[in-house]
């Protein structure tokens, strides 16, 4: 199960469009107002439909949600080669980010409970980790093949090969097993549609009230939804790269290095699952220090502290997620999850909006070493809002 889970993830992110999509759009006559608005509507899909899924992935089949999550996004990189116009690329992304909300806490979820159900939650951070190390290694891979599948059949190759690896994630998904809680299982099997919204609406319910009224579970949540919304860090990696002088061909090679970075940090958050919370908020003002320090550098050789910071924090991030799942004591799990992605999204499109506003009085190096102070102030909070190993949580859990 454990290959079969690590390829999932992988294959989420083995995307050679990624890279060119942008240009796909701007080739075809869109206008960078436009590519904003499409940029918009992909946010709102995935922030509309982010709870509403989790929900749903407690009170249905996880797999199929999973198998149905592969299937919807590899239609919207289908709809983006084959109907290239403005409804075509607003299509693609309703259908991506439907897509992103499907499997976002539902694969989490999941994993956590196919590995309870085997008594095997220990290993959760370490295959959490080895997944989300396998598809930074899958996206370096598959910005490597964007150019050269560009050169052989333009877009439409890349968005051919796209298509193919959304449909080898369904495979896959189809492939796990799942062992369904049993409370979950009874309910779900009550005849009636009356009856399955019903029990919808009480997971719903219950996932929203354990995030509201545990405070172990909420400051977990508000943590992990915090370092989520710093990823968008990356959004501007090439624009800072630019301002540092590197050339365009330069850039991706510095953008993978940072990838490659939190590949080795997420592969490390196994050995490193029990190390007392304080070593993680000094490892997240580390990474806060090193962002800075290469940012204000104005030099491609800036890249190596970023990328080293870049890596800490993903090692933190797979951490604080792995916890969070520890923390979770009702049969809501993927609803809660599910909250702390929105509130990520959320605090993503504040940065957005900050630097947007901001570019106007400063420079990328400054913004990027602005946005730091944020995640000082998150390290700060580190020690009181990240749950303890999965041995003590369940004491901790008791004084909520």
């Amino acid at each position: 199960m454990s290959a079969r889970i690590v390829a999932f993830e992988a294959l989420q992110d083995f995307i050679p469009l990624y890279p060119l999509y942008q240009l796909l759009f701007a080739d075809h006559g869109l206008s960078a107002t436009q590519i904003s608005t499409l940029f918009v509507i992909w946010s709102t899909t995935a922030f509309v439909l982010e709870v509403p899924s989790g929900a749903w992935a407690d009170t249905y089949s996880r797999r199929k949600l999973l198998v149905l999550g592969a299937l919807i996004s590899g239609l919207g990189y289908a709809a983006w080669i084959t109907l290239p116009s403005f409804a075509g690329f607003a299509l693609g992304f309703v259908l991506w980010g439907t897509s992103s909300a499907l499997i976002s806490g539902t694969f989490e979820a999941f994993v956590y409970d196919e590995l309870a159900a085997r008594d095997r939650t220990d290993r959760y951070a370490s295959l959490l980790g080895r997944a989300r190390s396998a598809s930074f290694v899958a996206n370096l891979v598959a910005t490597a093949l964007a150019t050269p599948l560009f050169n052989l059949g333009g877009y439409t190759l890349a968005g051919v090969v796209s298509v193919a690896s959304c449909l080898t994630q369904v495979v896959v998904a189809w492939s796990l097993p799942e062992a369904r809680p049993v409370e979950t299982a009874r309910e779900s099997d009550e005849p009636g549609a009356k009856a399955a919204f019903t029990n919808y609406l009480r997971m719903l319910h219950s996932g929203v009230t354990e995030v509201l009224t545990s405070r172990l579970v909420r400051r977990a949540v508000a943590l992990v939804a915090l370092l989520g919304g710093f990823l968008a860090f990356d959004e501007y990696f090439p624009l800072l790269a630019r301002e540092a002088g590197a050339s365009i061909s330069a850039i991706p090679l510095l953008i993978a290095g940072t990838v490659a970075a939190q590949a080795i940090g997420g592969a490390l958050a196994g050995p490193a699952y029990k190390l007392p919370a304080a070593t993680f908020a000094v490892g997240l003002a580390a990474t806060a220090v090193l962002i800075a320090a290469g940012s204000l550098s104005r030099s491609v050789w800036g890249f190596l502290p970023i990328a080293l910071g870049y890596g800490v924090m993903q090692l933190v991030i797979v951490i604080a997620e792995a916890r969070l799942q520890d923390s979770i004591a009702g049969p809501a799990r993927a609803t809660v999850t599910s909250v702390s992605g929105f509130f990520a999204e959320v605090f993503a499109v504040a940065v957005y909006a900050g630097f947007a506003v901001g570019s106007i009085w400063f420079t990328m190096s400054i913004l990027v070493a602005a946005l730091t102070i944020p995640v000082v102030l998150t390290a700060l909070v580190v020690p009181f809002a990240l749950p303890a190993p999965r041995d003590s949580v369940s004491a901790e859990a008791t004084d909520t």
